[in-house]
């Protein structure tokens, strides 16, 4: 049933797409038009680059290059300057008589000092205001670098949270909010590989490895309709494919981490390797503490990647990640979490206008807890498994068509216990696994209607089956959460019966339909306006009550009690580049909202807890905000600044006119809610030697709920809290500095380094990472204890290359 229905959908769909396209393909040829096509590599290594422009000025049209550095464009027969740009690569002007199809390839030259990659050429990071695509950031991992970060380790996820719309929990708190969302309803990807977890040391640094990474790009909004299964946003990252002309290594020593990685040739210009390690150290001082040497807190991870060329119309690349967060106390208390990625993927060239991807794809986070004072140990995780494949028709230079289809497998661990010594007397105990099926299709158009106007539309059909082998609990009236009109509170149903499904019986099943649509006019050669909707669907659930992920935070599919997150977002936009592209300016206002968003009861018991549709309701959620950024694109001194004016509200009305519902059913704060984010970024090259570089953020508080009394039982003053939210942390704020030292002995040595000095917090801001309520033991009063995680912290790091 399941695989019939998408069959029979995708057939349809592939039919009517080749109809069409060969239609177009005909009418094009009898207008004498040819196809020019290829792919766009980084000369020095082979690279392909994502998102190179490629420009036929005296035609004002143009094609950017894919995923995998392929581009293709047709053009009436002539002769014609075609233009390739990117940033931090010389451009290049190429004369082309198009009289018959043509396959050509370019390898950029790259334009940069050492390795801060400092843009020397006039060529600038402007923005594109003809393209329908809004609501998105790409960051080059150049720019990344120059950030000063905590600790001296450079970071992805903490150079993102300087972009409009984008937030934290707060100070150490792992994960990122997009536009009043929550962490979990972000997906992050790897090489196409989920990762659910994206933080290292509970939230102090990153699990990507910069030195790894290729590219990366943000969808807030907008986001095309081959992604799926989150509600707010999404984080595409790709690694490097490795050098396939000559071996290099680079790496960098830091206070508390270090990091190393090789790429070279398999085979000169057509295979090549990546490895990358990175870990930290800072326990092995602990050692020399006779009081601390049983204890440790550190990280590990492991970047891998092979790439080969067949042959001009085929590629294969096998990528991985493994990563690794140990925190042990005295052997009494030991910690282990983290992710593994395997990506196996193929690129093929059926014509020069149709290039299709297919991945085969595994991801796994595990988590496992080992207490020995009271003697068990606690695993628990989530693995998938995922086959998609895309395809990408260039039909003609002013229509393209993405489509394809792909489906995923879970399977959900919610937890096992087992004794860690057989005379513990704890009985071993399986929460009930749990596994589900997510397919999907997609079809994505790219059209310019006119000089001024061009689109981007597209469908997603998803289907999601929670699946067997799992045992259900049956309550009266269906329902397992009740509700006490005498105490007007929420209370656990007691099930009725259960009913046990078989392996693969489905138990449960959606779909739904996701409409994509961004439109783009120009207003004139440097100014635009930008509308987008987008429906998104997310069939996956974090059970937390904290604000940001941690490790013992457990997923668990859509079913007959948890609804699938179903998320609608509007947004309008302006766009405008100043002075020739030299600055830049990007206003968007948005309104998302979100149904059968989760909430708890309160005195929720969310770990181990077999019944779990007993203490959530699914209620909604609603965000809206206005975000503005203004950069600076090219010179010695460049950056943004950029502001957010935001609301984030969760609401859970009663479901009968008896139920007060959570907070009475009124509308209250997120956690996730901040009514303003400033951040200003900026590195400025001073010569070869010398470059800086500075970061300032500042936002509103954390919601947060306080105390409005108190009262006395048994001798202990126990504070009394009121409606959720209603409160604040306090402002959070900090401002961060780096400079960069390039020894110009550099220019005549293979081996060429760096030295890093940053210091983060540099007034000594004590944000307030949580404030408690504690009882006085002279006043017995309950009294305000405020946690701090950083001072000002300075820090230092070596950079080398060869």
């Amino acid at each position: 049933m399941i695989s019939n229905k998408i069959a029979l959908f995708f057939i349809l769909l592939l039919s009517s797409l080749n109809t069409f396209s060969q239609h177009i393909i005909e009418s094009e040829q009898a207008k004498q038009k040819y196809t020019l096509s290829g792919t766009i590599t980084d000369a020095s290594s082979n690279e392909t680059l994502i998102g190179v422009n490629v420009t036929i000025p005296e035609l004002k049209t143009g094609v950017t290059t894919n995923e995998y550095g392929f581009y293709s464009i047709t053009l009436p027969k002539g002769n014609y300057k075609i233009n390739i740009q990117y940033l931090g690569y010389a451009s290049i002007e190429k004369t082309i008589d198009l009289n018959q199809n043509t396959k050509y390839n370019f390898a950029l030259s790259g334009n940069e000092t050492i390795l801060k990659e400092v843009v020397i050429s006039s060529n600038k990071n402007t923005l594109d205001i003809t393209a329908p695509e809004m609501s998105v950031n790409k960051l080059s991992i150049s720019n990344i670098k120059k950030m000063p970060v905590v600790l001296g380790e450079v970071d992805i996820l903490k150079s993102i949270l300087l972009l409009p719309g984008v937030t934290n929990a707060g100070e150490g708190a792992s994960g990122f909010n997009v536009r009043g969302g929550g962490a979990d309803q972000n997906l992050i990807l790897l090489d196409e590989a989920t990762i659910f977890n994206s933080s290292h040391v509970f939230g102090f640094f990153s699990v990507f490895n910069p030195d790894a990474i290729k590219d990366l790009k943000l969808y807030k909004g907008g986001i095309p309709a081959r992604f799926g299964g989150r509600a707010s946003s999404v984080l595409d990252i790709y690694q490097k494919d490795g050098n396939s002309k000559n071996f290099h290594l680079n790496g960098g020593i830091g206070l508390i981490s270090s990091r190393i990685l090789a790429e070279g040739p398999l085979v000169k210009d057509k295979g090549s390797f990546l490895i990358g390690g990175r870990s930290s150290y800072a326990h092995l001082f602990l050692k020399l503490s006779e009081e601390q040497k049983d204890n440790a807190a550190y990280f590990y991870d492991l970047n891998t990647k092979l790439s080969y060329k067949l042959n001009p119309n085929n590629s294969l690349y096998l990528s991985g990640y493994f990563g690794r967060d140990v925190f042990s106390l005295n052997n009494s208390f030991t910690n282990i979490y983290g992710n593994s990625t395997l990506n196996l993927r193929w690129n093929h060239l059926f014509s020069d206008k149709l290039f299709s991807n297919l991945s085969l794809v595994y991801s796994d986070y595990y988590y496992g807890l080992a207490l020995g004072f009271v003697g068990f140990k606690w695993d628990s995780g989530i693995k998938n498994y995922n086959i998609k494949y895309d395809f990408k028709n260039y039909i003609s230079d002013k229509f393209k068509l993405n489509y394809g289809t792909n489906a995923i497998y879970y399977d959900f661990n919610p937890g096992s216990i087992k004794p860690s010594n057989p005379e513990s007397g704890i009985n071993a105990d399986q929460l009930d696994k749990k596994t589900a099926l997510e397919p999907a299709v997609y079809i994505n158009a790219e059209q310019e209607l006119s000089n001024r106007i061009s689109l981007s539309y597209g469908l997603r059909y998803s289907l999601f089956y929670r699946l067997g082998t799992s045992t259900v609990n049956i309550y009266e009236n269906n329902n397992p959460v009740l509700f006490n009109t005498d105490m007007q509170i929420y209370e656990k149903a007691t099930p009725i019966a259960t009913q046990f499904y078989s392996k693969n019986k489905v138990i449960e099943n959606f779909n739904n339909w996701e409409p994509r649509f961004s439109i783009a006019y120009q207003l004139n050669e440097n100014q635009s306006v930008k509308a987008s909707y987008n429906r998104m669907v997310q069939y996956l659930q974090l059970i937390s009550n904290t604000s940001s992920p941690t490790p013992l935070d457990v997923w668990t599919p859509s079913d007959n009690y948890i609804k699938p997150q179903i998320a609608d977002q509007l947004a309008l936009g302006y766009f405008k580049n100043f002075n020739e592209g030299a600055y830049s300016l990007e206003v968007e206002t948005y309104y998302k909202k979100i149904q059968n968003r989760l909430d708890y009861i309160d005195g929720a018991d969310l770990i181990a807890n077999k019944a779990i549709e007993q203490v959530i309701l699914n209620g909604r959620m609603r965000s809206y905000g206005l975000e503005i950024m203004f950069k600076k694109n090219e010179g010695p001194l460049n950056g943004w600044i950029s502001y957010t004016l935001s609301k984030s509200e969760q609401q859970t009305p009663g479901r009968t006119a008896a139920e007060t519902g959570i907070n009475n059913g009124q509308w209250y704060k997120s956690v996730y809610d901040k009514l303003h984010n400033i951040a200003v970024t900026g590195s400025y090259y001073l010569n070869d030697k010398w470059s800086f570089g500075g970061n300032f953020s500042l936002q509103s508080g954390q919601p947060v709920s306080y105390p409005v009394g108190q009262y006395e039982y048994l001798g202990v003053t126990i504070p009394s809290y009121g409606l959720r939210n209603q409160n604040r942390l306090p402002a959070y704020h900090h401002l961060d500095i780096s400079a960069t030292l390039s020894p110009r002995s550099n220019k005549d040595r293979s081996w060429k380094s760096e030295w890093v000095f940053s210091i983060y917090n540099l007034y000594n801001r004590k944000n307030a990472a949580s404030i408690n309520f504690k009882q006085n033991s002279e006043t017995g009063n309950n009294e305000a204890i405020k946690t701090s995680i950083f001072g000002i912290v300075p820090a230092v790091s070596y950079n080398f290359k060869f």
